[in-house]
């Protein structure tokens, strides 16, 4: 699945009732609605700018989100609707509960009614330049092609910021999931698997290894003729996983919390227990056999379940020429293969979850449902 992540900095201000309240519970919305949060600013107090009103606190927040340009900001003024903002019609300004910009969407450039990107004013806000330049310092504006830092070092607004000691908390630290040292997402052969383990490596800091699947020389040809080619598939593919699974395990990476795979080596003998022949099969366990035990074991396994109606739609969707001709007899079979292999697991290491209703790509609500299924 390729990156879909778009960069996105808001401003965060709030000058009513408790304000590091309204911060939080903004951040706390922009983490279950638009997008993982990679960093918070600190947060600084500055005065009201343009009108009499008590003082403000101020932070900057950097997302990355699958949501365009447009629903980001949409997603935007609904939490400000909830948490007690009312717009006015007018260009005066008022005291509010919480006020949410958008800066930068990555480094797009767009001016609608609606949406100005880059947001107009900011290099005219210290209160917005400051927390910026903390978080990304290098981060260029896409007009004048200056970073952060000359921003922020050239800006006409001499307004006195006042850095609090009090830092706000980012929601992913509630989602325990660095207490797994390696985590295998498995499913049927549509379920979501790849999609769903890139999201968790990029959101959770994970070293991600994805099935070398498209490398495979024998996959089209079994499609068309599987008694032909079933045996050199299937062994094909349990030296591959097995060679890149030992590599890349076993390379310890500093920079990372945990490993993620979209498959565990026991799907090349569910697999092969459908595909190959009876004399084919034994010969092939034996050698699968040899090579499990020598592979560390997943601290949790998780099995995304989709109803066969639901799979066939999301093969055809992705449009690989090789598998549009899948029966669903076939993938009820594959189902039964994983269940009984499940069965023989400890049942603490297991999650079994459905997926058949849920879309944890486009929605992040879906997503964040499955991942806190995975950890609790």
């Amino acid at each position: 699945m390729k990156d879909l992540q778009h960069d996105v900095f808001l401003a965060l201000g709030s000058n009513l009732g408790n304000r590091y309240d309204h911060l939080q519970a903004a951040i706390e919305a922009l983490f279950e609605t638009v997008g993982g949060i990679q960093k918070i600013s600190s947060v600084y107090e500055s005065p009201a700018m343009g009108f009499e009103g008590p003082a403000f606190l101020n932070c900057v927040v950097w997302l990355r989100s699958r949501l365009s340009a447009s629903k980001v900001l949409k997603a935007v003024l609904t939490i400000e609707k909830r948490l007690g903002r009312e717009r006015k019609t007018t260009e005066t300004y008022t005291s509010r509960p919480i006020d949410i910009d958008v800066l930068f969407y990555d480094q797009e450039i767009k001016e609608t009614t609606q949406l100005t990107l880059p947001h107009p004013e900011l290099e005219h806000r210290r209160f917005v330049l400051q927390p910026m330049a903390e978080i990304y310092p290098q981060w260029h504006h896409p007009v004048s092609g200056k970073n952060m830092i000359r921003l922020l070092a050239e800006t006409n607004d001499e307004s006195a910021l006042e850095k609090q000691s009090k830092w706000l908390r980012n929601p992913i630290k509630n989602i325990d999931f660095a207490r797994f040292n390696y985590v295998a997402i498995e499913g049927n052969i549509g379920a979501g698997k790849t999609s769903l383990s890139t999201q968790i490596a990029e959101e959770f800091n994970a070293k991600l290894i994805l099935e070398r699947f498209k490398d495979n020389p024998f996959l089209p040809k079994f499609y068309k003729d599987q008694s032909r080619y079933a045996f050199p598939l299937e062994m094909s593919f349990l030296a591959d996983r097995y060679q890149q699974l030992v590599e890349d395990i076993a390379q310890f990476d500093l920079f990372k919390d945990c490993v993620v795979t979209d498959y565990d080596l026991y799907k090349s003998l569910i697999f092969a227990q459908v595909t190959l022949a009876e004399e084919e099969f034994t010969l092939y366990k034996k050698l699968f056999q040899i090579m499990h035990k020598e592979l560390p074991q997943p601290d949790v396994y998780v099995y995304l379940y989709q109803h066969t109606e639901r799979l066939l739609e999301n093969i055809k969707k992705r449009g690989r020429s090789y598998e549009q001709n899948i029966q669903p007899e076939y993938l009820q079979q594959i189902h039964e293969g994983y269940f009984n292999y499940i069965k023989s697991l400890p049942s603490e290491k297991v999650k079994v979850i459905d997926v058949s209703d849920l879309d944890f790509v486009k929605n992040r609500s879906d997503y964040l449902t499955l991942v806190r299924t995975i950890v609790d």
